[in-house]
């Protein structure tokens, strides 16, 4: 995968035709570099020979081109313009480092587009840091391996100033128009180490939603400030209102405090679902460890309960068993219950994919392995950047999206008739 440096998205390279590529000859080059002990590859190697050709024959016709006239031609004279010899610069290319001669003209007007003035790097080198950077790699990491494999000696801050062009792409995607519906919408968080004065956790909320084709679309990233209130969270999703989200079907949130009422406030239609698992995980903290496994058992039959009285039932059994022992999980589960008890009222198809957060997990994934490589973030834009190449990165050969559109369609289905054809706004 080769990522660029606006979008930070798969780029396919294009094929040569057969006939372009002369095979005897591309064999003979091979033969004469093994016999004469020159390496394929490597410092001085065949394949930074034939860069270096390739680029300075580029560069000739590009002049020759600006000029109006070849090399040596008698057509040149008395034209106003001409060749004013050669500047040598080193550009650092996927195969090492290059020197290459730069043709110049007298009047200085000559604008070379394959190597521009100025420029050290070919944008497959840009290309490599942003996608070592979105895979974890740290700066320092990426410096050393562009020593080690290439041989090119490419500075931390010329690291960081390469992946600070995708800046401008963040911006253009977080404010992108999004779709009018949306069947469900999954939100969390992960947390990062922010140096503001002094290093502290902060959390950065992921937004992702399934469409009404049934693929993946992460919506946006927040980063919070530790007020997870009404008052933040209504000036999240009204962000995400105003960019076009007229109506979603259901929100499946961690139970976050002021979430609920915020929903209600932008999209009243819209049914708030408290992910059971994290009510697990929760219950587990209130819990010794010996208790783990009986706890997890006794409030099974609670969220697998056909019906919400059954699931209520179920919870005075546990809350009889267990409310002694461990007021807190029955405060908490009681606490919760509003927001619990709605994917009971939904046939298995939507229980399944609604009843957790599991949806965004894998995206969470990706989002810890980034960061955890860094430790902590200089600044509030660092960690953004750093999570936004990593969502970024996400499935590069596109098997994972067709796996998460083929598992879909059963619940996009079960939505389509629960939710009386509000999905069908979508597709419009």
């Amino acid at each position: 995968m080769i990522v660029s440096a606006e979008a930070v998205e798969e780029v396919r390279p294009v094929e040569l035709a057969p006939d372009v590529l002369d095979e005897q000859l591309i064999g003979q080059l091979v033969d004469q570099a093994r016999a004469g002990g020159v390496k394929l590859t490597g410092e001085g190697g065949l394949l930074q020979q034939l860069t270096k050709r390739v680029l300075e024959a580029a560069l000739e016709g590009e002049i020759t081109d600006h000029l109006g006239y070849e090399k040596h031609d008698p057509a040149g004279a008395g034209s106003g313009n001409s060749r004013n010899g050669i500047r040598s610069k080193t550009v650092v290319t996927d195969v090492g480092p290059v020197e290459i001669d730069v043709p110049r003209d007298r009047e200085g007007s000559f604008e070379p587009q394959i190597v521009r003035k100025r420029q050290r790097r070919l944008t497959g080198v840009d290309d490599m840091v942003l996608s070592l950077s979105a895979r974890g790699l740290t700066h320092g990491e990426i410096s050393a391996h562009l020593a080690e494999v290439y041989g090119a000696n490419v500075s931390k801050q010329t690291i960081s100033t390469i992946t600070d062009k995708v800046i401008d792409g963040m911006a253009e995607w977080q404010n992108r128009p999004l779709d009018p519906v949306y069947p469900v919408i999954f939100i969390d968080c992960v947390h990062v180490k922010i140096r503001d004065g002094q290093v502290a956790n902060r959390p950065i909320y992921v937004a992702l939603a399934v469409t009404v084709e049934g693929t993946r679309e992460i919506l946006g990233l927040w980063a919070g400030d530790g007020g997870e209130g009404a008052k933040y969270w209504l000036q999240v999703l009204t962000e995400i209102k105003n960019r076009g989200v007229s109506d979603v079907c259901m929100v499946v949130c961690d139970g976050l405090k002021g979430l609920p009422d915020a929903i209600e406030t932008v999209w009243p239609q819209a049914i708030t679902q408290t992910c059971v698992v994290h009510l697990m995980r929760a219950s587990f903290r209130y819990a010794a460890r010996q208790d783990w496994d009986k706890i997890s058992k006794a409030l099974k039959p609670v969220y697998t309960a056909p019906t919400a009285k059954a699931a209520e039932d179920r919870f005075l059994e546990f809350q009889e068993s267990w409310g002694d022992k461990y007021p807190a999980i029955v405060k908490m589960w009681s606490d919760a219950w509003a927001e619990f008890v709605p994917f009971l009222q939904f046939d298995t198809e939507i229980r399944r994919v609604v009843c957790t957060t599991n949806a965004i997990e894998s995206v969470n994934a990706r989002i810890r392995k980034a960061v955890r490589a860094r430790g902590h973030f200089p600044n509030e834009q660092a960690a953004l950047k750093c999570v936004y190449m990593a969502i970024m990165a996400l499935d590069p050969t596109g098997a994972g999206r067709k796996r998460w559109t083929t598992r879909w369609k059963a619940s996009l289905n079960a939505f389509e008739i629960t939710f009386d054809g509000r999905l069908s706004i979508g597709r419009r």
